[in-house]
């Protein structure tokens, strides 16, 4: 009986936030520095049961193998730089929540609005609402994930391909984020980015904080920036709950091939691209290679030299990490957008 009336003030909480603006505070200054600085905005997701302990343990026991990464990194200081996958089969979504809370661990939980049709819903109604704010923001590509990370976990250094929001939920992190141009990013690191998978792939040099926007980043605070834009995060202490949204527009979508097309070249052919046009026949011969080449077996090499599952969660050991391979390479942790 209880489980029912649990069930019944979550579908109804989720109606009453249909009915009311999901974004709080947005101004014409927003829409002005869409895309060209970080914006942030106010949320209400924080107070949704979407996202309680409860409901996101619930989420957490049923979630498909194949859409979520588990990784554990080095800290701030000390342990130097790593960043390893793992798996937490066996456990219960509460046993996850409480090891997140005492590791060094980020769980993403990829492609949430496809596993559970309530947060499908809130994807359709947030993007919706962004499009009334912006006439013509229309999205070729979508997707939400839910983020569940340590006190003092970091992420380090990396770039996201399609564009990003992120939703503070819990907790509270610092966020620094780069100008979307060289030094801080280049062609190159975007190509390899788009063959590997490997967002952290991409050099960082500690006088590039110089230059970064800087922002402490609270619960019902949202954040959009600049495509391309590096950027990375370090944990205060406190377990974090974050939601991503992920998008592509035409525009993005077809950097996302130009990107994808030219690393080919680069990586496979030793071909230095000249173009990184979006439209003309430079264009549609790039779609044609990448859609032609994506899915051999060299791309799927490439892809799965950065994915391998070195550890697990076990609630029977000290610590609840049971190493399962040799750590891999510095050059070859998989970073799968764990933070957008």
């Amino acid at each position: 009986m209880c489980c029912i009336f649990a069930a019944a003030a979550i579908i109804q909480a989720v109606g009453l936030m249909a009915e009311r603006s999901i974004f709080t505070g947005w101004d014409k200054r927003c829409t002005a520095l869409w895309g060209n600085e970080p914006v942030f905005i106010g949320h209400n997701l924080h107070v949704s049961p979407l996202f309680s302990r409860e409901g996101l343990a619930a989420l957490i026991e049923n979630y498909p193998r194949e859409r979520y990464n588990i990784f554990h990194m080095g800290a701030k200081s000390g342990d130097g730089w790593f960043w390893r996958q793992g798996d937490i089969s066996g456990m219960t979504g509460e046993e996850v929540i409480e090891a997140v809370s005492k590791g060094r661990l980020w769980l993403n939980l990829r492609n949430v609005n496809l596993v559970d049709p309530r947060y499908g819903k809130l994807l359709d109604d947030l993007l919706g609402e962004l499009s009334g704010y912006m006439p013509g923001f229309l999205t070729r590509r979508r997707g939400s994930g839910i983020l569940i990370s340590s006190p003092n976990a970091q992420v380090y250094y990396h770039v996201d391909l399609p564009g990003q929001l992120l939703f503070q939920i819990s907790g509270r992190k610092r966020v620094y984020f780069y100008p979307a141009h060289p030094p801080f990013i280049t062609h190159e690191h975007l190509e390899r980015t788009a063959v590997t998978g490997l967002g952290v792939d991409i050099p960082f040099a500690p006088w590039y904080d110089e230059y970064a926007r800087i922002q402490d980043f609270e619960p019902g605070q949202m954040v959009h920036w600049p495509h391309f834009a590096p950027h990375r995060v370090e944990n205060h202490d406190c377990l974090n709950v974050s939601m991503t949204v992920d998008f592509s527009t035409e525009p993005i979508l077809r950097a996302q091939i130009v990107n994808y097309a030219n690393g080919i070249l680069r990586c496979g052919f030793g071909v230095n691209p000249r173009s990184r046009s979006i439209s003309g026949l430079s264009f549609w011969a790039k779609a044609l290679l990448q859609k032609t080449l994506r899915d051999t077996a060299w791309m799927k090499k490439k892809k799965a030299a950065h994915a391998q599952i070195e550890f697990r969660l076990d609630r029977a050991v000290p610590g609840g990490i049971v190493n399962l391979a040799t750590p891999a390479a510095e050059g070859d942790r998989v970073m799968a957008h764990a933070e957008g």
